[in-house]
């Protein structure tokens, strides 16, 4: 191996020498730097130097083999196509409900439900703090009875369909929403699958949807991991989210690096409250972003499988090989879409969705191309689906397990993102973890940085958005967007005075106080979550009930 790696460096040198510099002086390179979109240099040329020392049974192997560099799955995307999951939901329960039924007979294979931020942040429709936002950013869930709504005639005991539910706070009291509804169509909860997103450690970090203090927030977590284990065991208990940190400005290494250290706090949390590593962790599954630097979105996924399995294997100790094997949903990055010129997002995010493809992902989500002005049209949501469809069928690329494996430029970012991981996992292992760097403001200062540096290199022009610092179009005309009035604040405010007139108080209160004394103990939440919903009780009413027990966090600010 020395030698063909010294022969390889020998012809690359003869190449430069004899080749490029000749050529360099007829016609000279672009001006740079030539970087990744988060920065990083990127060099001329790859060759077998830039791989030296990776070994391919050790660092990479086959398909289906630990450490699961090439996919988790032996056959790839000729055994299973990822599950084409499309996120939606807006105003009314009513009106998500037609649009899933729409994504469904378009040729969706599983639900992802979008709430509105009154719900994200435990707040009922009659709060202050809720005026001009009922059913805006997402659909409007009250109580039992929308989640009712939500999903009427849709079978959710049918294992072709899936959903997953974006929510964290407020994700137990949701879940058991769900729960119930699934008990009332006559679903088995031990045959239900779905995700629930239950990541609160990047909502401190980058979203700032939060309400508990991290340790009160982290004790619901392994709640959820505890009672799903016995109850709901095919149910994904968490979906650990580099998402929204991406989307918060962070490069892909540190999207990459924060994320997984967050599921490694989560399962530390999971051992230290008594249970087995192998009892919960299968169920952890993870939620990336797919940007537009087309191959260092390829090497972040490949790195992930790597990283995990180690982690999971070596640090934890874990025996059974699904808990080795991560899982991840992808979803095209809202943060490059443009409201100029918007139907270049469509270009936009065909590419960023075949990226994810190229890196494996098990699910996926393709942005529409209105989403930089409003949530999206029936029409621009089927053309995003449309794009997973056509790579699926018509692009070739799934008849392969991972095509660019053994490319040396993907190889050695692979790499690249791997030890740069590992350095930011020391970091933060030497704060105590990731609880602790986040009460410090660590990551969130380190994203912060990132995105600084990136918008200066788009005001420079170092980074080209085109539409927007080039190739600009003055002539655009406008594009017709979906409008969500007010009316879903009236009618959801007409259902909460109903409901509340129509229900049993003194129910209500016994189950609400229940919760508060197993809040203030060491109870498992859910089972008293669960009896809340029943009572019909309100997700504002829960979440209230817990504020007095635990209060709410507020974040110290970055200096």
């Amino acid at each position: 191996m020395k030698g063909v790696i010294e022969r390889a460096d020998r012809r690359k040198a003869k190449w430069e020498r004899e080749v490029l510099e000749p050529a360099l002086e007829k016609s000279p390179e672009r001006k740079g730097p030539f970087t990744t979109i988060s920065g990083r240099p990127i060099e001329r040329l790859y060759t077998s130097e830039d791989i030296a020392g990776i070994g391919y049974e050790r660092d990479i192997a086959n398909p289906g083999e630990y450490p699961y560099v090439r996919g988790i799955h032996p056959s790839g995307y000729r055994g299973k196509l990822w599950t084409m999951r499309q996120f939606a939901g807006f105003g009314s329960p009513e009106e998500t409900n037609q649009r899933y039924k729409d994504l469904i007979a378009a040729g969706g294979t599983g639900l992802s439900v979008a709430f509105d931020l009154p719900t994200l942040m435990g707040r009922d429709p009659d709060h202050p703090l809720s005026l001009g936002e009922v059913g805006k950013c997402g659909v409007s869930i009250v109580s039992l009875k929308d989640m009712e709504r939500l999903f009427d005639g849709i079978p959710l005991d049918d294992p072709a369909i899936t959903t997953s539910m974006t929510i964290n706070s407020p994700a137990p009291m949701i879940f058991a929403m769900y729960l119930v509804v699934a008990e009332q169509h006559g679903a088995d909860w031990k045959k239900i699958s779905g995700t629930i997103q239950n990541d609160i450690l990047k909502e401190f970090i980058a979203q700032k949807e939060y309400i508990f203090p991290p340790r009160q927030s982290m004790r619901l977590i392994t709640d959820i991991f505890a009672f799903c284990s016995q109850e709901v065991p095919k149910w994904n208990t968490i979906s650990v989210s580099g998402y929204h940190i991406r989307e918060a400005g962070s490069t892909s290494l540190q999207e990459l690096a924060f994320t997984l250290r967050d599921g490694l706090e989560y399962v530390q949390y999971g051992v230290d409250a008594g249970l087995d590593v192998d009892d919960f962790v299968p169920r952890i599954s993870f939620f990336f972003n797919s940007h537009s630097d087309f191959f260092e979105e390829i090497a972040k996924y490949r790195a992930a499988r790597k990283l995990w399995a180690d982690a999971m294997r070596h640090r934890f100790g874990a025996k059974n090989p699904r808990s080795w094997q991560l899982r991840f949903h992808t979803q095209t990055a809202g943060v490059s879409l443009t409201a100029q010129q918007p139907y270049n997002n469509v270009v936009r995010t065909a590419l960023q969705a075949l990226a994810a493809v190229l890196g494996g992902t098990n699910s996926l989500h393709t942005n529409s191309l209105d989403e930089a002005l409003a949530l999206p049209t029936r029409e621009a949501a089927t053309i995003a689906l449309r794009t997973q469809q056509i790579i699926a069928h018509e692009s070739g690329v799934t008849n392969v397990v991972d095509p660019l494996g053994g490319s040396y430029f993907v190889e050695a970012l692979t790499r690249q993102m791997e030890e740069g991981t590992l350095k930011y996992w020391d970091t933060i292992d030497r704060m105590g973890g990731m609880v602790e760097a986040i009460e410090r403001g660590y990551p969130q200062q380190e994203i912060a940085e990132a995105s600084y540096q990136f918008q200066q290199a788009v005001e420079r022009r170092e980074k080209v958005i085109v539409g927007v610092n080039d190739f600009v179009q003055m002539d655009a005309k406008p594009l017709e967007i979906l409008y969500i009035d007010e009316s879903t604040a009236g009618l959801q405010l007409e259902r909460l005075a109903d409901l509340k007139r129509m229900r049993d108080h003194h129910r209500v209160r016994q189950t609400l106080e229940a919760l508060q004394a197993g809040a203030t103990g060491t109870a498992n939440t859910m089972p008293l979550l669960l009896d809340c919903v029943r009572a019909y009780a309100t997700v504002g009413e829960m979440c209230d009930a817990l504020r007095e027990v635990w209060g709410e966090y507020e974040e110290v600010p970055l200096i």
